[in-house]
């Protein structure tokens, strides 16, 4: 009977003790977004039932499109961990980091993560920098994305689709940006500095008596032309994606559309000519001559080889004039998280569009033995609108860059 008091107090014990052993800790979640950021709002309507659903779950927002101060704490903590920050949302839990947003993988990445830190105490990196950078930044300034559109998700997607006679039901989300980047890559293609070098080709290629190899000295210049913007507009996108989320990258691409729309709205209002600045009578002699002697090659694979660098070289010194749209494009290209191939598909399009008129003016030639090219009045006409358009694309990055995010 003595032992009963001993026993009960050990009883008790063992109960607090299995209480307090399997009672969950609290976990502090960090996400950085943008104010308009079409993948941060999908994973937000994650989150808020997330935390309706774990007691001890605190996420702590962080908006970085608007906020330069949380836009270095986010530079920071990524630097620390050592993170890709290509893209946002950015959300951090425990010492892992989730970049970006997928419906059919991101959500249960989270949740099974947020259990998994529930469960065991993980890492908190953030928290220290967090800490060490201001107590005024452990409070969510910035708040999180508007109550209402999360809440009624089917209002903010109707608004998106429009009804067109014939075709039906359109997403405008999710069609723009293909036909943005089909007005972009054509208007593009109008620049003069794109055109002078072909039509030169032409003019010898049409002396020739074997057209075969006409046709193939032809494609392959436009081909290597092609490949050359290829890799200048790769290298663009690249670049812009490595320090796109930065505002003063963002504000200067949307400075220099600005000025490159005045100055194209400009030449197509006032010039009386429309020419390649650049290109001038003495380079354009040289590379006359330069041609000259690489068609003239006995060698079918000595011309090839020839055409091939001539165009390189020619393109590579050109496209300094016509670096104002793909600097616009690739911004507005990187401001849609996509897949790395949907980036390079999208380029491939623009390409395909901005070569047209090249291609056009080169099969009309080679079966009419006559140089067409396009006339002033139609040049004059895709400079101006295309000025207009890089106006509105500038005037849009700077003050409403998520009116360019394409889901």
């Amino acid at each position: 009977m003595k032992k009963r008091p001993a026993l009960l107090v050990l009883l008790i014990f063992s109960v607090f003790f299995l209480c307090f052993a399997n009672q969950r800790g609290s976990l502090d979640v960090y996400l950085f977004y943008g104010d308009g950021c079409p993948h941060c709002k999908k994973e937000e309507k994650y989150l808020h039932l997330y935390e309706e659903k774990y007691a001890d779950l605190n996420i702590h927002r962080f908006e970085v499109y608007y906020n330069d101060e949380n836009m270095r704490l986010f530079g920071r903590i990524a630097e620390d961990m050592g993170a890709d920050v290509s893209g946002i949302p950015f959300l951090i839990i425990g010492d892992e980091y989730i970049v970006g947003f997928d419906e059919t993988l991101t959500p249960a990445r989270i949740q099974n993560r947020i259990e998994e830190c529930l469960e065991r105490k993980c890492p908190d990196p953030a928290s220290k920098i967090l800490f060490e950078h201001s107590s005024d930044m452990l409070t969510d300034k910035t708040g999180s994305l508007a109550e209402d559109e999360m809440e009624q998700p089917g209002k903010g997607e109707r608004q998106r689709i429009i009804t067109l006679p014939l075709l039906g039901d359109i997403d405008v989300h999710t069609s723009s940006l293909p036909m943005l980047t089909v007005v972009m890559g054509f208007l593009d293609g109008f620049n003069p500095c794109a055109m002078w070098a072909l039509i030169f080709l032409i003019s010898l290629l049409l002396g020739m008596e074997d057209r075969k190899r006409m046709w193939l000295l032809g494609t392959a210049f436009i081909a290597a032309s092609a490949f050359v913007y290829f890799l200048f507009m790769a290298a663009w996108l690249n670049l812009i994606l490595l320090f796109g989320l930065v505002f003063w990258i963002r504000l200067g691409i949307g400075i220099l559309a600005i000025v490159s729309g005045g100055f194209s709205v400009r030449d197509a209002l006032t010039a009386r000519s429309l020419e390649c600045a650049l290109a001038g009578g003495e380079e354009r002699r040289a590379f006359r001559d330069k041609l000259k002697n690489v068609i003239s090659q006995n060698s079918m694979i000595l011309s090839l080889c020839g055409i091939i660098v001539l165009a390189f070289m020619v393109n590579l010194i050109e496209i300094v004039c016509s670096a104002g749209f793909p600097a616009i494009y690739t911004q507005v290209l990187s401001l849609s998280q996509l897949p790395t191939w949907q980036y390079y598909s999208y380029i491939l399009l623009y390409i395909l569009f901005f070569m047209l008129d090249d291609m056009f003016v080169f099969v009309a030639a080679m079966l009419t033995f006559e140089i067409t090219g396009m006339t002033t009045k139609y040049v004059r006409i895709a400079r101006l609108l295309g000025g207009l358009l890089m106006l509105l694309i500038g005037m849009l990055l700077i003050f409403k860059p998520q009116w360019l995010m394409f889901g």
